[in-house]
């Protein structure tokens, strides 16, 4: 090992290809970041100045576009500019960084989910003690508690990452520094970071879907003794957009993190990575917005003020 040089430097190997490729995942990269950007500031937007919408399950999806605009902006600007550019080079402390809040916010984007179903779980089978449960110092200390496991992940998950050897050329198999396509990079054994990834991200990943699948368990229950259609209707509409993104986030995640193949298959890593780095937070608020009556509204409301004033 001390025969190595030790990098002071990466190079992100991205989607190989030819100029006009790599100016294309520019233009594709820049385009979807725009419309995550617009997307989540606009749900932001709403759901402060529209009174209606000032509700627990709305402040968790406020504070859910605000953490897929940090979540994105960790990743997207870098590799449209890696892409447009040709210049492939991260630095050491970059490239740790990059890792330690794309952790971060991933990790707690899981805890998010799981908050959120248990938020539809109390609103749907205890509707009359919903505003006393789910409180503002409740809701603000579900936030935090997210955070908190987030924070704790990528800690764990950066530092021994970064406490392995890296030696030239130091090329990482990815377009951004995730876990697996660092570890890969590493010229140190890697297989007790191998374990401790399978083993804390499928721990997160088990019990985060675990609250989701308990409290939709629930929530399906309740529905069925629900004594008329139009009710039974009027409830299951309030959780299919978070079954969507539910679905959506989880499905990547296991795929990338919680079962053994992550680190071996780096190319089919590549174009998952592009799903739940870029696609899926500009998905979420579109369908948030297009499954919500309640948020179509709000829009429609602001939207006609709006066009009376002028």
């Amino acid at each position: 090992m001390k025969n190595h040089t030790k990098v002071t430097q990466f190079f992100l190997e991205g989607f190989e290809g030819h100029l006009g490729l790599q100016l294309g995942l520019s233009l594709l990269f820049t385009l979807l970041y725009t419309a995550t950007l617009m997307g989540n500031l606009g749900m932001i937007a709403i759901i402060t100045v529209d009174a209606h919408l000032h509700s627990p399950m709305y402040f968790f999806l406020k504070n859910l576009s605000l953490l897929d605009i940090c979540y994105s902006s960790v990743i997207t600007p870098k590799a449209m500019l890696t892409f447009a550019t040709g210049n492939k080079v991260i630095s050491y402390n970059g490239c740790a960084t990059q890792m330690f809040f794309f952790s971060l916010f991933g990790t707690t984007e899981c805890f998010f989910l799981a908050v959120m179903a248990y938020d539809r779980f109390v609103a749907i089978c205890n509707p009359l003690l919903y505003k006393v449960i789910m409180s503002k110092k409740t809701c603000t200390l579900l936030v935090a508690v997210s955070y908190f496991f987030g924070f704790l992940n990528c800690c764990t998950q950066t530092g021994l990452t970064f406490s392995l050897s890296y030696c030239e050329p130091g090329e990482i198999n990815q377009f951004f520094c995730d876990v697996p396509a660092v570890m890969k990079a590493s010229c140190s054994d890697t297989f007790v970071n191998e374990i401790v990834l399978l083993a804390v991200c499928g721990l997160i990943i088990i019990v985060t879907f675990t609250i989701v699948l308990i409290s939709y368990g629930y929530i399906v229950a309740t529905i069925l003794n629900i004594p008329s259609v139009e009710g039974k209707r009027k409830a299951f509409s309030t959780c299919t957009s978070h079954i969507m993104a539910v679905s959506l986030f989880f499905g990547t995640a296991f795929f990338m993190y919680g079962q053994p193949g992550a680190i071996s298959s780096p190319n089919q890593g590549k174009v998952v990575s592009v799903f739940y780095t870029i696609v899926i937070p500009m998905m979420n608020p579109l369908i948030y917005s297009l499954r919500n009556k309640e948020v179509k509204a709000a829009l429609k409301r602001h939207l006609t003020k709006m066009i009376f004033l002028h």
